[in-house]
């Protein structure tokens, strides 16, 4: 899902979007908490009762988006029409519904015409072009509540340019309030595309606008809304673009209405306002667009492959009552994908465990027999919608990968990835789990249990390829010994020096970790020789790399990935090979900067 109403296109390596003439679906919203029938005040997105699991269903944006011969007869942007989404729904009704896919959710669009000039009502709010949407979007609503699915709708955040009218225009059951009165006198403009006046909320005016149009969703009977074009963040910031107190007025617009509707944030939101997101809202995408706007709907390298970089860090923030959103599911339908098979259940397979929402942007009438299955597989929806923690990367953010959660009966959530470009082996230590010895495996995408395997269990996969286990212990947990990084016993180069921090396990870490500096771990004790994973404590606000080499040999460079900000400790497990005894282990910065170490920890046995 994109936003609203001005086509841009992504740019890789800057991950930004250029507008072009209009400001068009680029941001997956996060969704608003739901308020309960009857009560005066917005529920908070952590209650029970508001999205808590992901949802699950069908977007329009990224069939809107795609340049895949046919899609957009009428010029860009132009499949978003009431027939098709209609047809979707019918699909989605017959092939997904029993799964667990019942949101259809109409994106950018349905309030403008082929030129994308929008329509608006006497009151400022949004109208449906009646070309593209003849029925009127209560009918279209009633036709998916038919089916027995939920409806979504979508919006620019702020006040669109062409609803002001020269600030004359009436707002909705607030006599005396008219636009002027709800936006800034200097007319500053807000969201991702700066297709809107920034509202002014300490006028009383500005919460009534946002409740007339909550109050006319609700009306046609919507119960999900992606609000698009968000900030901080949609790749702006800046006072114009802090969009906080728009997300808290439509939280309070919403429960206002008496009706649930999810609220959805895009794009790319700024991860530190994560607690303004979950306040007021049920998801928030943390990522671009994972479209291409290409001639398929995505592409690997386009922003899929991003999502292993990006999603670590706001792991953390999912749970009951809001989610990771990492935008669009298109694994169904073959070469509109525009992905290998690999690809697609790899792209499936991180969605799954991180627990993202699961909606698919695909032609759900045209799925292929193995797209199917990838979005119909019980066992791996099971993972997403079940009690199961969200997945995190358990190795470094190096191209084989291990990403794990432990689950509340003891068993692990277990994914294999292989993002390098060629086939490699990828291995699970059960180290890295916390125990050694032996593990029951199951394969959970081809439903077949692979016995038990002892300390690990390696996979040859092929380029960006994956596979995902449940792994039950039948081992004995692994004891450790810890070593802090401050330690006066240790050896600092260079820039290296100890500073406060207060997440860390002693209260300290080892940080300025650049441009050569060195942090050497001495007298690091095990009984034999071996190679040992090592769990790595660390902060770091952006993914940063470590040549990690034991007892002055040959170093290996790992990638840690971000944990958020440069106040929370994450930890991933490295692999070292040491002789029995005393050893050393060094971090070096090498030519850039690495992360802030605040310990180590070394399992008694390899």
């Amino acid at each position: 899902m994109r936003s609203p109403s001005y086509p841009v296109m992504p740019v890789r390596g800057l991950r930004s979007l250029v507008v072009l003439a209009l400001a068009a679906g680029l941001a997956t919203a996060a969704p608003a908490a739901q308020a309960q029938p009857g009560k005066g005040d917005a529920t908070p997105a952590s209650s029970a009762t508001a999205a808590a699991k992901p949802y699950m269903g069908w977007s329009s944006w990224s069939m809107q988006s795609s340049k895949y011969p046919g899609l957009t007869p009428n010029g860009d942007y132009s499949y978003l029409t009431e027939a098709n989404v209609l047809k979707q729904t019918d699909a989605v009704a017959a092939k997904l519904k029993k799964y667990g896919y019942d949101y259809i959710n109409i994106d950018a669009g349905w309030w403008r015409d082929y030129a994308w000039t929008p329509e608006f009502d006497e009151y400022g709010r949004q109208k449906a072009d009646p070309v593209r949407f003849p029925s009127g979007m209560k009918s279209v609503a009633d036709r998916i509540h038919s089916k027995g699915l939920k409806a979504g709708i979508y919006l620019p955040v702020g006040l669109e340019k062409e609803a002001y009218g020269g600030g004359k225009v009436p707002i909705w059951n607030a006599e005396g309030c008219t636009t002027a009165d709800i936006v800034y006198d200097d007319l500053r403009t807000t969201n991702g595309w700066d297709s809107a006046y920034k509202i002014d909320f300490s006028d009383p005016c500005a919460q009534k606008y946002i409740d007339s149009q909550a109050r006319m969703f609700a009306d046609w009977g919507y119960d999900f809304l992606k609000l698009d074009g968000v900030g901080p963040g949609s790749f702006k910031s800046g006072d114009n673009y802090n969009n906080v107190a728009d997300v808290a007025a439509w939280q309070k617009a919403i429960s206002a209405t008496g009706r649930p509707i999810h609220l959805e944030l895009s794009w790319s939101l700024d991860i530190g306002h994560a607690d303004d997101w979950k306040k007021h809202s049920n998801g928030w995408r943390v990522d671009t667009d994972v479209e291409c706007y290409c001639n398929t709907l995505v592409s690997w390298e386009n922003s899929v492959d991003d999502r292993w970089d990006d999603t670590p860090a706001w792991t953390r923030h999912a749970g009951p009552g809001g989610w990771n959103d990492l935008d669009s599911l298109d694994v169904g339908n073959g070469e509109m994908d525009g992905l290998t098979k690999a690809e697609r259940q790899s792209y499936a397979t991180l969605w799954a465990i991180a627990k993202s929402p699961l909606y698919t942007g695909d032609d759900v009438t045209k799925l292929d027999s193995y797209g199917l299955s990838l979005l119909t597989n019980r066992e791996v929806i099971a993972v997403n919608q079940g009690d199961t923690p969200p997945a995190q990367p358990v190795t470094p953010s190096d191209p084989q990968q291990v990403w794990a959660a432990k689950n509340h009966d003891g068993s692990y959530t277990v994914a294999l990835f292989n993002l390098a470009d060629r086939p490699a082996s990828v291995t699970a230590d059960w180290s890295t789990l916390g125990f050694t010895g032996k593990a029951a495996v199951r394969d959970l995408w081809n439903h077949e249990n692979l016995g038990t395997h002892k300390n690990r269990i390696t996979q040859a996969l092929p380029a960006h390829g994956s596979r995902l286990f449940t792994v039950t212990p039948r081992g004995d947990a692994l004891t450790w010994t810890g070593i802090e990084a401050e330690s006066p016993a240790n050896t600092l180069g260079g820039n290296a020096s100890v500073a406060d921090c207060p997440a860390c396990s002693d209260g300290h870490k080892v940080g300025n970790l650049y441009t050569g500096s060195k942090l050497t771990i001495n007298d690091v004790v095990v009984d034999k020789a071996g190679t040992y994973q090592i769990k790595v404590a660390y902060v770091s606000g952006d993914a940063r790399s470590a040549d990690v080499s034991a007892n002055g040999g040959g170093a290996t460079r790992h990638k840690f990935p971000s944990t958020g900000d440069w106040s929370t400790v994450n930890s991933v497990y490295v692999p070292v090979t040491l002789k029995a005894g005393s050893n050393t282990i060094t971090f070096d910065s090498g030519s850039g900067y690495a992360p802030d170490i605040d310990r180590i920890d070394v399992p008694k046995s390899s």
